[in-house]
């Protein structure tokens, strides 16, 4: 059954859907933020080392090890929703999203506990990355399928726009800490202050989620059991392959232009904390507009010209902005090279989430997106680690730039293929 063919909702409806199924994308995203712009501060709580530059290391390191546990949350979580439904299921991840970030917030410092503490950080990370591997694709898949007629593009790229909503929060949040308190007190207690403000929006977002109804197009249709559903997957293992090469762009760039920002303004360039947190802000207010925007264009042109020309635009484009940025480092060159690579994230994205839901098999489309987003975030949500590493190794501060180069040409590639393919090149139709 095609799901237009279901009763569809009035417009409305539809908005009251989308806020409530996207709030629980909100916290994660804070979350995965917040870790990200006080990575300086949680290093010295609960990775110190023999030197800065290590310290910080092992902390980005453990940033990365949440994203390890995606592709495990995506297969057992995906399966559990494609079977159960899309509203238990997202109910489910943000209840372990929220024990993952009361763990990170609670936990006493490396001085009072010892070894214990980077543990049970390290435990946080890793229950946040489990619930968050099926989050993105939970959500994605819900709004593709409450989608209107000739609006799926616009309806899926509010996923990612929840997120901006999450980078410009914390950035806020970030700057008002920085205005109130002391560098010291900052580094010392106040970093928590974001994490603690998390775990109290949790209960308002649980009430929010809970009033989420059904999908009709997953009533209408007979529901796989487990066992089909990993038959399944390991029957379009090469369609889910494709879908990492696709997400591989989006994963390293949101996470450069975003939760790196801040790391890179500050200890690479030695800008001030103030500047650094404003420029993230706006990198959130644009990737916002961006992307409904985009997803909108993507139903009217189709989604493969977006996807082909951003591909090409970070593969022209990302490096050299980067060379000119650190050749003479100020608030005015890190704004607009930051709002230049929004721009190609938010144009890229607003395609490719809906694409990635429209070529995934109907019976087990949670588990295939979840698992094609995971694989590839944990790879792209390594690229704090990674940046910073090829800044060391080659003494470029502009290296991060070659990384998006290199998720651009696996983004390029992959598009080129699914888009050669007869069966998807009018997604765009649907």
């Amino acid at each position: 059954m095609n799901t237009h063919d279901l009763p569809t909702r009035s417009r409305g409806e539809s908005v009251k859907a989308i806020v409530r199924v996207v709030s629980g994308n909100f916290l994660e995203m804070y979350d995965f933020m917040v870790y990200g712009y006080y990575a300086s501060a949680i290093a010295h709580a609960y990775f110190p080392a023999k030197s800065q530059y290590a310290s910080l290391l092992l902390t980005l390191l453990a940033f990365a090890a949440g994203f390890v546990m995606r592709p495990v949350g995506a297969v057992v979580l995906g399966a559990y929703i494609d079977h159960h439904g899309r509203r238990k299921g997202l109910i489910l991840t943000l209840l372990l999203m929220a024990i993952g970030t009361l763990l990170v917030a609670a936990v006493p410092g490396y001085d009072r506990i010892g070894v214990l503490a980077p543990v049970l950080v390290l435990a946080g990370r890793l229950l946040q990355g489990f619930s968050a591997g099926v989050e993105l694709g939970g959500v994605s898949v819900y709004l593709s399928e409450i989608a209107r007629p000739g609006t799926r593009g616009f309806y899926c790229a509010w996923q990612s726009a929840s997120q901006q909503v999450a980078v410009v929060f914390a950035a806020l949040l970030g700057l008002l800490l920085q205005h109130w308190l002391t560098p010291a007190q900052v580094s010392d207690w106040g970093w928590r202050v974001p994490f603690l403000v998390g775990c109290l929006i949790v209960p308002f977002l649980f009430l929010i989620r809970r009033s989420l109804e059904e999908t009709e197009s997953f009533l209408a249709r007979r529901r796989p059991g487990i066992d089909e559903i990993f038959r399944s997957m390991l029957a379009n293992s090469r369609i889910v392959l494709l879908g990492v090469a696709l997400v591989m762009m989006t994963t390293v760039s949101f996470y450069l232009i975003t939760a790196y920002t801040p790391t890179f303004g500050s200890e690479v360039l030695k800008l001030s904390q103030g500047d650094v947190f404003v420029v993230t802000l706006c990198v959130g207010v644009s990737n916002f507009v961006w992307l409904p925007l985009m997803g909108a264009l993507s139903d009217r042109i189709g989604r493969r010209p977006l996807l082909l020309a951003c591909t090409a635009l970070a593969l022209l484009t990302a490096y050299p902005t980067l060379r000119w940025l650190v050749a003479e480092p100020d608030f005015g060159r890190l704004l607009t090279v930051e709002l230049w690579l929004s721009f190609i994230y938010a144009s890229y994205n607003g395609a490719m989430v809906v694409s990635l839901t429209e070529i995934m098999p109907e019976a087990v489309r949670t588990t295939g997106f979840s698992l094609a987003y995971s694989l590839a975030t944990t790879v792209g949500g390594s690229s704090l680690a990674i940046s910073q590493w090829l800044i060391h190794v080659t003494g470029d501060r502009a290296a991060p730039g070659l990384w998006m180069s290199f998720a651009a040409l696996c983004g390029l590639v992959a598009t080129l293929w699914v888009f050669g393919d007869p069966r998807h090149r009018d997604l765009h139709r649907h």
